[in-house]
């Protein structure tokens, strides 16, 4: 069965999909509502809009789940959004900051020739500019271990895999520290107080507050 279906209700399939991966289960409308910046009214409105497609499943008290075709729909989205981020980066030299709006909306152009070809062109990636993995052809995805900086302890040292984060003001900060994608780091302390903590990148000192720790994806 072909869905038509508007930008609107793909990125609301995409954010229930993205959820429930962090969670491991089904989402409520509360969250929703603040990946969405919407009101949970709304929420409620397209809930029941994707119920009556038969893309998600909704019981009261319990949350929200994708049904398989909706999780279909949800991971071919973020397969044509992370390959026009690889696109945007690789090829037309964009910073890896300037891409997520833009793909935004090119993740919708309605073409799986075009997503093939593009994942062709690239050399089949497996991860965009900011660590994501890249569904393939069918579907298959390797998710991250949620393993985070935050987690990481004094004397031991880390690569960088991924952002939690993706907004233009954290890439921001991230280049500005020098902390890229594959940089190791080596957590010298951790402050009991406030969590922060000192480590070492390309030899040189800098301290990291815990809402920036625990919003980068590491490989230990």
């Amino acid at each position: 069965m072909k869905f038509d279906l508007s930008q609107a209700e793909e990125n609301y399939l995409k954010a229930i999909y993205s959820i429930g991966i962090d969670t491991g289960k089904s989402v409520n409308t509360n969250q929703i509502a603040l990946m969405m910046k919407t009101k949970a009214s709304s929420v409620t409105d397209m809930v029941k809009k994707l119920s009556d497609k038969g893309l998600v499943e909704h019981k009261k008290y319990k949350g929200t789940i994708l049904t398989r075709k909706g999780e279909s729909i949800a991971v071919n989205t973020l397969r044509s959004h992370r390959l026009w981020e690889c696109f945007l980066v690789d090829t037309l030299q964009f910073n890896w900051d300037e891409v997520h709006d833009i793909a935004e909306q090119m993740e919708h152009i309605k073409s799986d020739s075009l997503v093939d070809r593009l994942d062709q062109f690239l050399s089949f990636p497996s991860y965009d500019p900011h660590g994501d993995p890249i569904p393939d052809k069918n579907g298959v995805i390797k998710h991250h271990k949620n393993v985070m900086l935050s987690s990481v302890v004094a004397g031991d040292s880390c690569i960088v895999i991924g952002v939690k984060d993706s907004s233009s003001s954290f890439l921001k900060f991230l280049d500005n520290a020098s902390i890229r994608l594959g940089n190791e780091i080596k957590v010298v302390t951790v402050e009991d107080f406030d969590q922060s903590m000192q480590i070492e990148i390309e030899n040189k000192m800098i301290t990291v507050s815990y809402q920036i720790s625990k919003n980068l994806y590491v490989k230990k």
